[in-house]
């Protein structure tokens, strides 16, 4: 089906949307892996002071740049630690942006109380702007991506009209080390730092695609066995802390093997979507269902076991009682299912020992000769 919808506000519409379960698990995965880098680069800023002081900097710049160096070093550690909660703590990601940007307005804000121009034309401390924002890649969230860029331009262009306000004279924003201090180079910065935001963002926005490509069927559209196993650790978890029942349904075409071979391909397709449709239709809005591989789909229904076996028997018998029609001039076929349901937590407590007990029921319900939902061991 053709996207319909401007480009660009299609990127800005899922850019600003909240993250599926898949990009928010890599999230918690990527701010990890940022906390990392930033122990690694935080190490590296050490050298920066020394190198400054070899070449023969002001002592006063130096000593700014160590303790900025020292404070930056025990805080990546910090983030560290927290980050290695997971998704425990989902205002994390929020709260690491906003100090790597923070942390470099301040560094720069030290600067200038030294030198007005050195807080606004330096250009190695300028630079950790750019990379605060490009490391919001790694969090697979556009919102941050806006958010971190965003909070960059408001600092930065709060900074230099400090700057400028400040200056008693034209010669105070003149500097031997770091040149002169102009209005246009500052918009020239500021103009870099969205430009930076807008790529970041579209790199996410390339990345949350492919990642809903990977995790959707083609044919139905409907998430895919990977996207299933990823999610369910989510919900059980979710469902535990409330004390809320769950059952997984695993769902079968009847004899999808022969609707092939009367109506082809193309038409057995037909019959995918137009199940896929019927299923959908069913579950409510907090439900799950997925397409598994072939003619298999997965159901997670909210609520005990017996109330969702009347439920899928409902369908079941609506579904045997219609005729489905895969193309003007075929002859109407009838379609039926068979199901396996399993109970959380009862039947098992993680996905693939529900899987296998959903499985088991199928099979019996196929045995016992298809068409029918099977909710208890024979």
């Amino acid at each position: 089906m053709r996207e319909a919808g401007h480009p660009l506000g299609d990127l800005l519409k899922r850019l600003l949307a909240r993250p599926d379960e898949v990009m928010l698990e890599l999230g918690a995965g990527g701010e990890l892996l940022v906390a990392r880098i930033r122990a690694v680069l935080s190490a590296l800023v050490l050298a920066l002071p020394l190198i400054a002081a070899a070449g023969g900097s002001d002592s006063r710049e130096v000593l700014t740049g160590m303790a900025a160096a020292v404070l930056v070093n025990a805080m990546a550690q910090v983030w560290l630690a927290l980050a290695r909660g997971g998704r425990q703590r989902p205002w994390l990601p929020y709260a690491t942006a906003t100090y790597d940007v923070t942390l470099t307005s301040a560094v720069l804000l030290l600067l200038s109380l030294l030198d007005p121009v050195a807080g606004i034309n330096s250009m190695v401390v300028w630079c950790f702007y750019a990379i605060a924002i490009a490391i919001t890649a790694l969090r697979n969230d556009g919102r941050l991506t806006l958010y971190a860029g965003g909070l960059a331009i408001v600092q930065y262009a709060a900074l230099v009209g400090y700057v400028f306000a400040a200056a008693e004279a034209p010669e105070t924003l003149v500097s031997v080390d770091y040149g002169t201090a102009s209005v246009s180079t500052q918009v020239e910065r500021l103009v870099l730092l969205l430009m930076m935001t807008v790529l970041t963002a579209t790199i996410v926005y390339r990345m949350q695609r492919l990642v809903a490509l990977s995790g959707r069927d083609g044919l139905t559209g409907l998430p895919n066995r990977a996207w299933l196993l990823q999610r369910l650790p989510q919900v059980f978890g979710a469902s535990r802390n409330v004390r809320t029942s769950l059952t997984l349904a695993l769902v079968d075409i009847d004899d999808f093997a022969r609707i092939n071979d009367e109506i082809g391909h193309l038409g057995g397709d037909r019959v995918l979507r137009h199940f896929a449709t019927t299923l959908a239709g069913m579950a409510a809005e907090n439900e799950l269902l997925a397409r598994i591989g072939g003619q298999e789909f997965v159901m997670l229904l909210h609520g005990p076991i017996g109330s969702a076996w009347e439920r899928l028997d409902r369908l079941r018998r609506a579904v045997a009682g219609q005729r489905f029609l895969p193309e003007r001039g075929d002859d109407a076929l009838r379609i039926t299912f068979s199901a396996g349901l399993a109970a959380w937590p009862q039947d098992g407590s993680g996905a693939s020992s529900l899987l296998k007990v959903a499985d088991q029921r199928l099979k019996q319900a196929k045995r016992e000769g298809r068409n029918r939902v099977v909710a208890r061991d024979a």
